[in-house]
């Protein structure tokens, strides 16, 4: 990879449903059959498929294979399974009592005494939308050859390390690449003031996801969470583009997870020039980014 480069980035439209959704919170993306790949040729589909007997998705995944080729280099491209956790208990809450309640008090407390959402986990809905993915992964990767991510990176936040056990757990990922998640701290929700996004200390993550890799850098407490401060969108958006400066810096997988929040899900769409679509809980949705090195 492209060590010590700095990096600009594009979401590249076209070739999913997904990239020309609807704009803003009125309507929520949802996981498309297919991940609404669009039906489309490829330049390459002449030496790759001339008898027209691949699936789309193996053709695409070829194209994107031999656009890697064709960046020598200096253009690479990942394709990104982007993941919504799944409902955890702060989204019931919320909900219930409305958006300016949660801003004003709930969400500056722990729970309501029936349920507690300090680093929400997730709730029997929520369980149930990522064991809808993993349905969604045991079929489509045999019957449409989906691809499984070559690299799993998640959030450190309870939630999201449950959604991303459920949705991947016994898919039989190749040796090779086998589902060993790694725990990014850039991929956490907005830091401060709301409890649901304080994250446990790396001990309980250790003990309750050790299959999981762990970045040296997270601390044993979480440092970053304060009562009185929350971090600004753009605050998010910048550490959005230090952890892809990262990604495309150190790994070669070109087929990756993630799984994030609804407004780290914004700020990568608004660091890619994606346009601002929101993902339901529990969605899975495509992107794919192109990262040019910076001369």
């Amino acid at each position: 990879m492209a060590a010590n480069k700095k990096f600009t980035y594009q979401a590249v439209p076209t070739f999913f449903l997904h990239d020309n959704e609807v704009t803003g919170p009125e309507f929520r993306a949802t996981t498309r059959p297919s991940l609404g790949l669009i039906d489309r040729p490829y330049e390459t589909d002449a030496q790759f498929d001339p008898e027209g007997k691949r699936t789309q998705w193996e053709r695409f995944v070829y194209f994107l294979e031999h656009q890697n080729q064709l960046g020598q280099g200096k253009v690479f491209y990942k394709l990104a399974f982007v993941i919504r956790h799944g409902e955890g208990y702060h989204n019931v809450k919320e909900a219930e009592v409305g958006r300016h309640a949660w801003e004003d008090y709930w969400a500056t407390v722990d729970g309501d005494g029936h349920s507690t959402w300090s680093d929400a986990h997730l709730t029997e809905k929520g369980k149930a939308q990522a064991q809808t993915l993993n349905a969604f992964w045991r079929d489509s990767t045999v019957s449409i050859k989906i691809p499984l991510p070559q690299k799993f990176y998640t959030s450190p936040l309870a939630r999201c390390l449950e959604t991303t056990k459920i949705t991947y757990s016994d898919l039989n990922a190749p040796a090779d690449r086998p589902f060993k998640p790694m725990i990014k701290e850039r991929l956490r929700e907005r830091f401060g003031v709301h409890t649901c996004d304080r994250r446990s200390p790396r001990s309980w993550i250790a003990s309750n996801y050790p299959d999981y890799e762990i970045e040296p850098s997270l601390t044993e407490a979480d440092e970053l969470w304060k009562a009185d401060v929350r971090e600004t969108e753009s605050e998010v958006a910048d550490r959005v583009a230090k952890f892809l400066d990262d990604v495309f810096t150190s790994d070669d997988s070109y087929i990756i997870s993630l799984t994030a929040h609804s407004g780290l899900i914004r700020a990568l769409y608004n660091v890619t020039n994606h346009r601002d679509v929101w993902v339901s809980a529990g969605a899975l949705v495509p992107v794919l980014i192109k990262a040019e090195v910076v001369e």
